[in-house]
């Protein structure tokens, strides 16, 4: 007696741009389609069937033609509302989002999305009440947990590594080209207020879920923000005005499951220039040890091999105090993250049950960016009520 095979047919809107592409579909989607599959734990074959969707017919069709993919669109209500789709993913501008999401779950579709799922806390909690309502499974793109460094970096937490947690620091950017000189590696649309654009409203929604997947629930925040490039270049080659923030400075207060107080900072720019190991980095310091984690690497010191430095601005730095740090092994075949996330998400699509990262952690951070802007504009810190749908 063979195993049946389950195919899900989802429609992949916004594939054309940068994330859309390269972690969703080549690097998601499109392995998962190659490798035949994957296998529940009943024995259950569940295969991935892709129709890209997307305003450039050009662009799309290429796409297609490259990647063996059968079907696209540029119609996409004609996909929305095709009782053969089981799931719409949107991966397109932020401006535009809501709207497609609110459509799909009316229409009995699960959904799996990039952040912020709306430009509004309020909108994101509609998407959270609906989701609900439908019964539909819903899930958001929380990529950076399932990232080696950070799956790491909790595990840490989850063994008592740190004694009692005293504080995480973030470093996160890189230098992002005029485009005057150098074309630029992020869409203008980013640097546009009026598009949906901005460091606050695109990060403060994955350092939301990051605070909370690593220490706790974030209770306030008070943050700093700056257009620190204020003209840059389109693709075009047109010259505008920078409306949006390129950089956000941001002090959280954190609280722990046990209800211990921690002290938050995360400084993202897009105007900084990288002088450490990689693009992202935070740093946990507790009684018992420290550790620190980019997108790959962990390394730790416990408080026994914690070195006792003495200040003397008189005589050069004699110890090498990164060789003093000892790596924290993986113990385990670690994948893409965002393949991790979407296997995770059609698993609990195929068994009718809620992601643990859906619309309600999503509007969490919809949340923490709107205060955070709040807070710049009111050069204060500001507490974060609970959301209840």
């Amino acid at each position: 007696m063979g195993f049946e095979t389950k195919t899900i047919r989802i429609a992949m809107n916004g594939i054309t741009g940068r994330m859309g592409y390269r972690q969703h579909l080549l690097r998601s989607i499109l392995p998962i389609r190659d490798a035949g599959g994957f296998t529940l734990e009943d024995g259950t074959r569940v295969q991935v069937e892709p129709i890209l969707v997307g305003r450039n017919e050009a662009k799309i069709r290429e796409l297609a033609e490259l990647h063996k993919v059968a079907e696209w669109t540029t119609d996409l209500d004609s996909v929305i509302n095709d009782p053969t789709v089981d799931i719409v993913f949107d991966a397109s501008m932020t401006s535009l989002r809501a709207a497609t999401l609110k459509k799909a779950m009316l229409a009995g579709k699960h959904i799996f999305t990039e952040k912020p799922t709306a430009e509004t806390l309020e909108e994101a909690i509609e998407l959270a009440r609906i989701g609900k309502e439908a019964g539909v499974t819903a899930g958001v793109v929380h990529d950076k947990l399932y990232l080696p460094g950070l799956v790491k970096l909790r595990r840490l937490v989850d063994e008592g590594f740190f004694g009692r947690i005293l504080s995480i620091r973030g470093e996160f950017g890189y230098w992002v080209f005029e485009g005057d000189v150098q074309a630029a590696q992020r869409p203008s649309w980013n640097y546009r207020k009026e598009d949906g654009g901005g460091m606050t409203t695109d990060m403060f929604c994955h350092w939301n879920y990051v605070l909370e997947g690593v220490i706790g629930k974030v209770r306030s925040v008070n943050a700093k923000t700056a257009t620190h490039i204020p003209a840059r270049w389109d693709e075009a080659g047109k010259e505008y005005k920078a409306t949006a923030d390129d950089a956000s400075y941001g002090i959280f207060e954190l609280e722990t499951p046990a209800g211990e107080p921690v002290v938050g900072q995360i400084n993202s720019s897009w105007a900084v220039r990288v002088y450490r190991d990689e693009l992202v980095e935070f740093q946990v310091d507790g009684t018992h040890g420290s550790a620190v984690a980019g997108l790959n690497k962990c390394v730790a010191q416990q408080r026994a091999h914690t070195p006792k430095p003495v200040w003397n601005p008189d005589l050069p730095v004699t110890e090498s105090f990164r060789s003093q740090w000892q790596e924290v092994p993986a113990n385990a075949e670690l994948d893409n993250g965002f393949k991790l996330q979407w296997e995770e998400f059609l698993r609990d699509v195929v068994a009718g049950r809620e992601h643990r990262f859906g619309l309600l952690s999503a509007a969490r951070g919809v949340q923490l960016a709107e205060l955070g802007l709040q807070s710049n504009d009111e050069r204060r810190t500001i507490d974060i009520p609970e959301i209840t749908l």
